[in-house]
């Protein structure tokens, strides 16, 4: 079955009839407006099933989808998912090449997902270490999506949490410096004002898209950040689950919804207090 066929396969049905019942009772508390995800998992997924790992990477592409949809039907209005690190180009080239071209298949399939759904699709990371191909069909997706905000799709491909902020840094020095202002202001008394704020910062880093997120999930029984949204996730709702991902499915979802539910009030203070 093709993934076209899958999806439409999975907005139908008695499954879809039974999920908006579930989602329908998660509702009566508070949504996250923020899943991110750190999709951990593919190849022992490919090893426990006996298969090649590009079949695993493929079977977590499309755990991906099934989660956009959840979350759409959900409320969810922002996905962000870790696709690809800066640091896993260290694999071996012929891994790193098939996940490249799962990516190119995967953008592909979010422009005829983002037609039929509205979503707007967003890339962060260095996109620059992608192929020619993969930039072009990636830039052509973000423009054409661009005027969705009904539900919005980061993914972080060529991405580490270290690399976004040091490129918001240079970013928010060279929009100071080219204003004239320069970076660390002028004397009052004997303090500084600083011209490069918190806000400076994070309006130039790749997913300034979207707000921190709510809640962040790691499958594969993992408690590890991986150098992912470091920044953004200082107060949110931390979620790891022994599953790995290919396996995530709607049930582990209303689990963590109804895990953020329970401690929303504590998270909700604390962001107050930021």
């Amino acid at each position: 079955m093709l993934r076209e066929d899958i999806i439409i396969d999975i907005f139908s049905g008695w499954r879809s009839f039974l999920r908006k019942c579930l989602f329908r009772v998660l509702r009566v508390g508070p949504i996250p407006s923020h899943i991110a995800v750190i999709m951990d998992g593919n190849r022992r997924y490919a090893k426990k099933k006996k298969i090649d790992d590009m079949t695993g990477y493929d079977a977590g592409a499309l755990a991906l989808l099934h989660l956009i949809i959840y979350c759409m039907e959900l409320g969810v209005k922002y996905v962000t998912a870790y696709a690809f690190s800066i640091d896993n180009f260290r694999r071996q080239p012929e891994e790193v090449q098939k996940i490249m071209d799962l990516t190119m298949e995967s953008v592909m399939l979010l422009t005829w997902i983002s037609k039929l759904r509205s979503v707007r699709v967003h890339f962060a990371g260095k996109l620059q270490l992608l192929s020619a191909e993969i930039q072009d069909a990636a830039k052509r997706l973000m423009e054409s999506t661009e005027v969705y905000n009904n539900f919005v799709l980061t993914i972080c491909i060529c991405y580490t949490s270290s690399d976004e902020i040091l490129h918001a840094v240079e970013k928010s020095c060279k929009e100071k410096w080219d204003d004239g202002i320069g970076i660390m202001g002028y004397d009052k008394g004997n303090d500084y004002e600083r011209f490069i704020k918190v806000v400076d910062i994070e309006k130039h880093m790749y997913t300034a898209i979207a707000p921190d997120p709510d809640i962040l999930i790691r499958t594969g029984g993992e408690y590890r950040l991986s150098n992912f949204l470091v920044w953004q996730s200082s107060c949110c709702h931390l979620s790891s689950l022994g599953t790995v991902w290919p396996e995530f499915g709607v049930f582990h979802l209303a689990w963590v919804v109804l895990d953020f539910q329970k401690n929303y009030r504590y998270f909700a203070k604390k962001k107050l207090q930021l």
